[in-house]
């Protein structure tokens, strides 16, 4: 690339910036427009100055007067005034409502049952840049349940938290497709053919390095099935993929690819490689006794290949956040 072409592309970066900025304001005005009708629409009804067929009027009001604006029917001025009053009560969420779209704010709002929860999907919406179809997916999934399941767990060795918060226990891999029975070979490969899609159940801070990522260790080589990079953490993390049930002797090999990645391929400003055993199923009490001796960063996780019941996740979040406040109140009682 010549002198002159560098120069070119400055001015396509500056235009492609531009466009970025003008795109996330003309959606910042739009927010707070439908934000400010919400809160009109609020005022007005709980005022009692409206009845509820004000805002059938009010729509055809807007279509007769404004019929090139969308959005506005009697659905999309109720969808206002609810997004209105979900957060106004909310200052510290209240400054991020600007910051994704308005799909994503009427797809949160439809599939999410507290503050809690469309906090976490707002947040992460900034953070993934999610699209619209990649937030609904993640919706859809119970990644929130999962996700506070994956740190309500108690540590069967203590993984630092930094760590930890990157992972979950249960990841959801129905966008694989495959048949009822299948090899560790075709999990893989159908893992490569859909990465799209698993980075997205990942996280966007991993980037591919290479699948059966060679290490050398002697006079021999050994071939790791998956391996990333993590940008956040600034380390590689190496996946193994296991179509039966976890078994302790996962963790050796385990160990042992993270400790030639950590000696050979690590580079001086990285982190400590991580390692993540991706099972079927796996049993937390042998899960908890595999790793009490081990000292590297490793975790056992499970993958399911059809979507999970939201409810049978919320059910299992509230079990478990239940039984930590019993464990919390029982220690508080036999220390005192």
């Amino acid at each position: 690339m010549n002198d002159l072409s560098k120069d070119f592309i400055n001015v396509v970066n500056l235009i492609q910036e531009a466009r970025e900025n003008a795109i996330r304001k003309v959606n910042e005005e739009l927010i707070l427009l439908y934000w400010n009708v919400g809160k009109y629409i609020s005022e007005q009804l709980e005022g009692q100055k409206w009845g509820s067929s004000y805002v059938d009027e009010l729509a055809s009001f807007i279509s007769e007067n404004c019929p090139e604006v969308k959005g506005f029917n009697r659905r999309g001025l109720y969808r206002m005034r609810q997004f209105y009053e979900t957060y106004r009560d909310n200052e510290f969420v209240s400054t991020l409502l600007t910051q994704i779209s308005w799909s994503n704010h009427l797809a949160i709002l439809s599939s999410t049952k507290s503050d809690e929860e469309r906090e976490f999907y707002i947040r992460l919406s900034i953070k993934e840049r999610y699209s619209a179809r990649e937030l609904q997916r993640q919706l859809e999934s119970g990644y929130f349940e999962r996700y506070m399941l994956s740190t309500e767990k108690l540590d069967p060795v203590p993984v630092p938290t930094t760590i930890k918060s990157n992972f979950l226990d249960t990841y959801v891999l129905e966008f694989l497709n495959l048949p009822e029975k299948f090899s560790e070979h075709e999990l893989k490969k159908s893992i490569i053919a859909n990465l799209k899609d698993f980075i997205l159940e990942i996280g966007k801070d991993f980037t591919f390095v290479g699948e059966e990522y060679r290490v050398m260790v002697g006079n021999s080589d050994y071939y790791i099935d998956l391996l990333f990079y993590h940008r956040g953490l600034a380390c590689l993390v190496a996946f193994e993929l296991k179509i039966g049930a976890f078994i302790p002797e996962h963790i050796g090999k385990m160990n042992f690819y993270l400790e030639a990645l950590d000696r050979e391929y690590k580079k001086s400003n990285e982190n400590p490689s991580v390692g993540i055993i991706l099972c079927a199923s796996k049993d937390d009490e042998v899960v908890e006794f595999a790793l009490s001796r081990s000292l590297s960063p490793t975790l056992i996780s499970e993958y399911t290949l059809k979507l999970i019941d939201k409810q049978l996740l919320r059910q299992k979040l509230h079990e478990l956040t239940e039984m930590t406040e019993f464990n919390m109140i029982d220690g508080e009682v036999n220390n005192s």
